[in-house]
């Protein structure tokens, strides 16, 4: 078999938000079982330059070195630009979309305004509904033996174990949750639906260490998650879970369980 054979056999998998953290690890891992894949970006800068280049050598270093491993661009607080990306990656087979992609901005009630909310939704719920929606049709003709799927990461506080000066964030993860489900009803039975709801598996940045010490102790495998982790249940999600649609993943240590 030749490899440009080889390379069209291969399964490809999007995963927005890849240029950093789980996004980057997430990608990484697909690539590592054997699919070519497409790192969403906001934009081509050296950072996710240089994280293609981690990602193809993910591939190489489990012997798939042909995989081909790309850029591709779009603001996801504009849906038009959301649409446009989606128009460009439908032009190939699709078997895998994992969003994460997200918005994390604090502001407290009072000074909020409607702009501040609305990115947030922008970004964290509609651009995965607007992606999955114009990628829909290529994740059905997945040739995949689970058929095509799709994994979205939100956030085990949108569940419960709320903290303030993030409403807008919440809201958008909630809406998420519910997009989760309601995807995974519509495009059953060819496309599988699911979402992983992490507790800390990357530490935000500049997060105070009195803060990681509380939240670890409140946590009952009293330690933060690892983005391998995140990657690691991702494909879990997208190849193996035959028979899980719909359901939202707690990876978060047990936190949600804890006073």
């Amino acid at each position: 078999m030749s490899a440009d054979t080889k390379q069209s056999c291969r399964p490809r998998t999007l995963v927005t938000g890849a240029a950093v953290r789980v996004g980057r690890a997430t990608a990484e891992e697909f690539a590592r079982r054997g699919h070519d894949v497409v790192l969403a970006v906001r934009a081509r800068t050296t950072i996710a330059e240089a994280s293609v280049e981690l990602v193809r050598k993910a591939a190489h270093d489990a012997g798939y070195h042909d995989a081909k491993i790309e850029l591709a661009e779009a603001n996801f607080d504009d849906p038009d630009a959301v649409v446009a990306m989606a128009s460009k990656i439908a032009m190939h087979p699709l078997d895998v979309v994992v969003h994460c992609a997200s918005r994390y901005d604090a502001r407290a009630i009072g000074q909020i305004d409607a702009e501040h909310a609305l990115s947030h939704f922008r970004i964290n719920a509609l651009a995965p509904l607007l992606l999955t929606q114009s990628l829909a049709p290529r994740l059905a003709q997945s040739a995949l033996p689970n058929g095509g799927a799709v994994v979205c990461f939100t956030d085990m506080h949108a569940s419960g174990r709320i903290y303030a000066k993030y409403a807008s964030y919440f809201a958008s993860k909630g809406a998420l949750n519910l997009l989760v489900e309601s995807l995974a009803v519509e495009l059953a039975p060819s496309i599988r639906v699911n979402g992983i709801a992490p507790g800390v598996v990357e530490w935000p940045v500049n997060s105070d260490v009195n803060f990681q010490a509380r939240y670890i102790e409140r946590t009952p495998m009293k330690r933060a998650g690892t983005a391998l982790e995140a990657a690691k249940c991702a494909a879990w999600l997208a190849l193996d879970a035959s028979f899980i649609t719909g359901t939202i993943v707690y990876l978060d240590g047990g936190r949600r369980l804890a006073t």
